[in-house]
């Protein structure tokens, strides 16, 4: 059975998974069954159940989850919510060649793994900056001069 799996956000069901989450974030690792209605029983591989650990403890929490393929495209604009800048901030990204994009008519057309590589590489780089820009003020012994406050007021 073969299906297009298609971009879907499922919001919060209406009742609690406070149980369900409890349960999850007591569990402990090992294998895990999906059991149908009639008794069948499926054993889930280590990413599936990660995944659904992920999905209830989002929900449980009252985030709505979205599923979508990584070969999902998006618009500029998709692409500027998912990665919280504005849409004029994503076509010169585009521009300057950092996220792959196609244009086969007048509308740009990224996908959504190129968006999702270019958002994991800002957080590397700021993760790096921040690294370093502690680093510099240990090495001025920022930190000491700083450790009394002084008035301004």
């Amino acid at each position: 059975m073969t299906t297009e799996l298609a971009e879907r956000t499922v919001l919060p069901p209406g009742v609690p998974l406070d149980q369900l989450a409890d349960a999850i974030r007591h569990s402990s690792s090992g294998h895990a069954e999906l059991v149908g209605a009639g008794g069948e029983r499926i054993v889930l591989p280590d990413e599936v159940l990660e995944v659904l650990q992920l999905v209830v403890l989002a929900m449980a929490a009252g985030q709505a989850v979205t599923i979508a393929p990584h070969h999902q495209t998006m618009t500029t604009q998709e692409a500027a919510d998912l990665l919280g800048v504005s849409r004029p901030t994503v076509v010169r990204l585009l521009e300057r060649g950092e996220i792959p994009f196609e244009q086969p008519g007048r509308h740009r057309r990224l996908l959504l793994r190129d968006v999702l590589a270019y958002q994991e590489r800002r957080r590397h780089q700021r993760q790096a900056s921040l690294d370093r820009m502690v680093e510099i003020s240990e090495e001025a012994d920022l930190y000491e001069v700083t450790a009394d406050p002084r008035k301004t007021r």
